[in-house]
């Protein structure tokens, strides 16, 4: 077992630092929505949407 870790020492490491960067992003996206920030510019006079995405059903 600690020759398969020792093997893949690098790919375990890299796979484990891209994981943490998915999750603080999603981390921050759901954030940033509590706090009721945009993902975009907010101009919604220019957006083809015209104001629907921030409708509440």
């Amino acid at each position: 077992m600690i020759e398969i870790l020792t093997q893949h020492l690098g790919t375990i490491v890299v796979s484990l630092v891209i994981i943490l960067l998915v999750v603080l992003a999603v981390w921050r996206i759901i954030a940033d929505r509590r706090t009721g920030k945009h993902s975009c510019g907010g101009d919604c006079g220019n957006c083809p949407m015209g104001g629907q995405c921030n409708k509440r059903g």
